[in-house]
């Protein structure tokens, strides 16, 4: 696929993001729920090995393929490994996926009611060799946990930031300002949210385009302005905690939402499986997850 054939296909493919980016901390945790003990590995290298062979066994699979699975994001150690002696990236590109890479290097602490991300030193050069691999675009995340204005507005300036920096870099980002779904101030976070994009969206320079990634809101169809937004390419939900299941009947209720699901994909996948087994369970798990990203219902 040519970079013109991505953008088409991410913008208005039928499908969804398979989220494969979990990083340095979360990776005990996605390897707990592969069915991989913490005791497995001795070392950080190791740790990375295994989550790596998992990522492999779903690329390779013969049920993740482009026709439902749009595009995929990447952890920077995935990236610039190997699947079948291919560059990651290559691989995917031959199997009609799109790659992105996640490049924030994870959250600040909490003020003001959100998680700001940490600094990026060496973000020119990540973008420069992602795009070298043939990447398409990147992912950052934030989290809101509390209806703070000032908190909600810094997230987004700082997303919009960064977002600048990708696109002159040739990529184009996927801004995540995650609104945490248990938070008590919940909705009213998903609607100063949607003023905040909204205002930036607005002001962006140019013509370019971003790309946001979103928690479902609590409000069915309340994104529905940042899906229309003439400067959005596409809008992606995350699980955010969600089983498969309910994550699937919320998205259902957006209109124009497409899934970006990390654990809600890989939620009944175990390293003891067969190769048949597991390809019959990731394969489940694609189609419950097309289903809700194409097929919506009333809320």
């Amino acid at each position: 696929m040519q970079v013109s054939e991505m953008r088409t296909k991410i913008e208005s493919g039928n499908g969804f993001i398979a989220a494969l980016d979990q990083s340095g901390g979360s990776t005990p945790k996605a390897l707990k729920g592969y069915g991989v003990e913490e005791g497995s590995w001795s070392n950080e290298e190791e740790m990375f090995g295994l989550i790596h062979d998992m990522r492999s066994r779903i690329i390779t699979s013969p049920s993740f393929t482009g026709d439902k699975v749009i595009g995929a994001i990447l952890f920077e150690r995935t990236m610039d490994g190997q699947v079948n002696g291919k560059p990651t990236p290559q691989a995917l590109i031959e199997k009609g996926v799109v790659p992105f890479i996640k490049i924030d290097k994870g959250l600040e602490e909490e003020a003001n009611g959100v998680q700001l991300m940490k600094p990026m030193p060496d973000l020119d050069q990540l973008l420069s060799r992602a795009r070298g691999l043939g990447v398409f675009g990147t992912k950052e995340r934030s989290v809101i946990n509390l209806a703070n204005r000032e908190g909600i507005a810094a997230v987004v300036r700082q997303q919009f930031e960064v977002a600048r920096q990708v696109l002159a870099a040739g990529l184009v980002p996927i801004i995540e300002p995650e609104v945490n779904i248990k938070s008590p101030e919940r909705a009213e976070a998903d609607r100063i949210l949607l003023e905040e994009l909204t205002k930036a969206l607005d002001a962006l320079p140019g013509d370019d385009k971003v790309m946001l990634k979103l928690s479902i809101p609590q409000q069915p169809g309340l994104f529905q302005p940042l899906v229309d937004h003439p400067r959005v390419l596409r809008v992606v939900a995350l699980s955010g905690g969600y089983s498969r299941t309910d994550a699937c009947r919320e998205l259902a209720k957006n209109p124009g939402m497409i899934a970006s699901f990390s654990r809600a994909l890989l939620e009944d996948l175990r390293h003891q499986m067969s190769g048949d087994e597991f390809d019959s369970s990731l394969g489940g798990a694609i189609d419950e997850i097309y289903q809700a990203s194409t097929v919506k219902q009333a809320a």
